[in-house]
């Protein structure tokens, strides 16, 4: 069972709630207030109308500059097809209407034409009306089983023999490739008179463009485009180059290729599934494609969002500087008044100052009226501060004089028996230990001890107790060597040893092996001084009023009940410290005495007799 001493906790929990409802702003706040409403509605009111202007602009600017990237997109494109298209005249005109089919300068000039182009195209060929490859280059094994009649290039090419036909990106599959790489082309396509001896016949001249030509230039666009995205598409809406292609296959984004490829050039403002977006569209030349531009409105919101930010920015910077330059204006109205409250603030925190006396005629006259009133107040404080200690030193003394003086007899008693019985020794052994004893109970009128005197004392006492009582009982000291350097509230110790001698062991036969034990250690901030017993213990009533200034427990011996020892601590240490006791009948008792650990210093020993030091340890804790 346990019983922790808390001791009558005296708690001010009363605030400046009256002050805290009837706050009046000083004059320095109320200017600068009045200036600030005035530069707030200024400055919002222009940063509104700045930000409307503004968004309109970034509306306007985020098309325009669409619109000029897919005119520029066109032109480029545009320029790459015409390069394909005169590679693709120059493989007909000069090369297959040129030369028989069968000589070598065909061969030749079929080759050279493909090897000087081979950066935008992946291969030429030539084959019969009746779909028969005739000639490639570079020089490739056609796939068996294939059926390049099928194809959708040499179909378009033989639905209108005079034009020349762009088909769709596609993996060209016409070829053998050993290394199994997958090529993506865009195939151009005609029927074309060949040339094969004396015999005239027909065929389809194709030319792959590589696909990369295109989708380098639509990467370049997209990479650097910033939440707009630009797309291409067929005359039929067959998607050409979508950034989001791997998304758009996965089912992960939707795009209406086919509702974008009846709009004509220009721009669009439409709704898709709810979100407004701009559509810019530009015409490719030669193939009917188109290249599509969009502008979601998220990215019109981050731009508008982007600008917001800034204009509040650029409010906040003209804020702090107008607050600045309000604060010195108010500041300088406002200086007499100032000086005296921060005078006055500097008394009320305790510090010693002159009461600020200046400005006009009324705060002169105010300062010299608070500076009387806190001169008598100061007289007043230092009167109750006096009459407050006296009254501490006196309830220190009247606790420490309730030691009576019954032991002092006793061991008198036993002295003279000692010496009467002719046993010298033991008489100079009590009488040394009594003389240490009381050397350390007067300890020249302090009250605060280093810890290894108030162990002193009671190893003392215990020597006398000992032997008086015959070494009926064992006591042991078992306390770390760095706790003697601290401070101690005298004769708190020896109180407790006289209980558990009186309450505990005193009476228990020589057999019952009655033991007190003494400990000694620092834990943190603090230290812990525990007396233990194995004698008979506390009934649970007892245990619950024994630290509670009604208790009824007899006192024997010193006087002195734990009750005494418990209040002087809290007196000299705070309500957070004293003793705590835990005892079960018939299984002894043991005593916990908890003090902070303060070093023992001369400077500490006297704040501690005058009550500063804690404070200052509490105002600390609080800080």
């Amino acid at each position: 069972m346990r019983m922790k001493g808390t001791g009558k906790s005296v708690k001010k929990r009363k605030k400046d709630s009256d002050l805290k409802e009837n706050v009046v702003f000083n004059i320095q706040s109320i200017i600068m207030s009045v200036l600030m409403a005035i530069t707030l509605v200024t400055i919002v009111t222009m940063g509104f109308l700045l930000y409307q202007r503004f968004k309109l602009a970034i509306d306007k600017m985020a098309v325009s500059n669409t619109e000029a990237t897919v005119e520029s997109t066109v032109d480029r494109v545009n320029s790459d097809l015409l390069d394909i298209r005169q590679i693709f005249d120059a493989a007909n005109y000069n090369i297959v209407q040129e030369f028989d089919i069968s000589s070598e300068k065909f061969a030749e000039q079929f080759s050279l034409l493909y090897e000087v182009n081979s950066d935008k195209i992946e291969s030429l060929a030539l084959y019969g009306n009746e779909g028969r490859l005739i000639a490639s280059e570079p020089v490739a094994v056609e796939k068996e089983n294939i059926d390049v009649k099928g194809q959708d290039w040499y179909k378009n090419a033989e639905s209108a023999i005079e034009n020349v036909h762009f088909s769709i990106p596609h993996i060209q599959n016409l070829y053998e490739d050993g290394l199994y790489r997958y090529h993506w082309v865009v195939s151009l396509s005609r029927y074309v008179d060949i040339n094969d001896g004396e015999i005239p016949g027909s065929g389809v001249l194709l030319v792959d463009m590589k696909y990369s030509v295109i989708e380098d230039v639509l990467k370049q666009i997209n990479d650097s485009s910033e939440g707009i995205y630009y797309y291409m598409i067929s005359r039929d809406g067959q998607m050409i180059y979508h950034p989001r292609k791997t998304e758009m296959a996965r089912g992960l984004f939707e795009e209406n290729s086919l509702k974008a490829s009846g709009y004509e050039e220009g721009t669009y403002e439409i709704t898709t599934d709810g979100h407004k977006e701009s559509v810019v569209v530009g015409n490719i030349a030669y193939t009917g494609w188109k290249l599509i531009g969009v502008v979601p409105e998220s990215v019109q919101t981050a731009r508008i969002n982007n600008f917001r930010y800034y204009i509040f920015t650029t409010i906040m910077v003209l804020m702090m500087m107008l607050l600045e330059g309000n604060r010195l204006i108010s500041r300088k109205i406002s200086k007499p008044i100032r000086k005296l409250d921060e005078s006055v603030k500097t008394y009320e925190a305790g510090g010693k100052t002159d009461i600020y006396i200046g400005g006009s005629s009324e705060i002169r006259h105010l300062g010299y009226s608070v500076q009387r009133s806190y001169e008598r107040i100061e007289t007043l404080m230092e009167e109750i501060i006096r009459q407050q200690n006296e009254r501490r030193k006196s309830e220190l003394d009247a606790l420490q004089s309730q030691i009576n003086p019954h032991f002092l007899y006793n061991t008198l008693e036993s002295i003279t028996w000692m010496i009467e019985a002719q046993k010298n020794e033991e008489a100079v052994i009590m009488i040394s230990e009594l003389a240490k004893l009381l050397r350390v109970s007067l300890s020249r009128g302090k009250t605060i001890i280093p810890v290894k005197d108030e162990l002193q004392h009671s190893r003392s006492y215990m020597n006398i107790q000992l032997m008086r009582y015959k070494e009926r009982f064992q006591m042991e000291f078992q306390t770390d060597k760095e706790i003697e350097d601290y401070c101690i509230v005298k004769l708190v110790i020896q109180p407790i040893l006289e209980n558990a001698i009186y309450y505990g062991v005193g009476n228990m036969d020589e057999d019952d092996e009655g033991k007190i034990t003494v400990r000694g250690e620092k834990k943190e901030d603090d230290i812990y001084i525990i007396i233990e017993d194995n004698g008979m213990g506390m009934r649970k009533e007892v245990l619950e009023n024994i630290l509670k200034d009604n208790n009824k427990v007899p006192k024997h011996g010193s006087g002195v009940g734990v009750i005494n020892v418990h209040s002087r601590i809290q007196l000299m240490f705070g309500e957070q410290y004293g003793l705590e006791i835990y005892s079960e009948p018939d299984e002894g008792t043991r005593v916990v005495i908890h003090i902070p650990a303060i070093p023992y210093t001369k400077e500490n020993a006297e704040q501690l007799e005058m009550q500063k030091y804690i404070q200052g340890r509490d105002v600390d804790e609080k800080e």
